[in-house]
């Protein structure tokens, strides 16, 4: 059986780490309005000749989206707007969340924004945007000490 050394500060980190994650977690359930915000979750892949972004927009239309390129950066934003329900003897609890959202998301590399492709079907957003030609030469050398 091996000795293990007991270092306090390393546990005292782990536990600060996990209580964060809590309070991150139990926050936004206990600030939510009807008109919180909410982040789209993202997926970025990079290819040789394009990234290929998907965003998770489930419950909006087309038009309620806008989407904007620049050449090293996406923006994304929108409205979710809340349903009007008239109920009289029930309550009503709902985990959906309503209102206006942006993300801003940083591109690895330079696209050129002017040959963007989009197609939004079943709530995802797939946008292919075709890096800029020097991104796709570059060539970087390397120093070996």
């Amino acid at each position: 059986m091996a000795l293990v050394r007991w270092e306090p500060f390393r546990e005292i980190d782990t536990l600060q780490r996990q209580m964060n994650r809590l309070f991150d977690e139990l926050i936004p359930l206990s600030a939510r309005t009807d008109d919180s915000h909410f982040l789209p979750a993202a997926e970025l892949e990079d290819t040789p000749d394009a990234l290929l972004l998907k965003i998770e927009l489930p419950g909006l239309e087309a038009k309620d989206i806008d989407v904007q390129v620049t050449a090293d950066a996406v923006a994304i934003s929108g409205e979710r707007k809340s349903e009007t329900h008239s109920e009289s003897n029930g309550i009503k609890r709902s985990e959906f969340r309503y209102g206006k959202f942006q993300r801003v998301i940083p591109l690895p590399a330079r696209v050129q924004n002017t040959e963007v492709k989009a197609e939004y079907k079943d709530g995802i957003l797939h946008l292919t945007l075709p890096k800029a030609e020097e991104e796709k030469n570059r060539v970087v050398k390397v120093n070996l000490a």
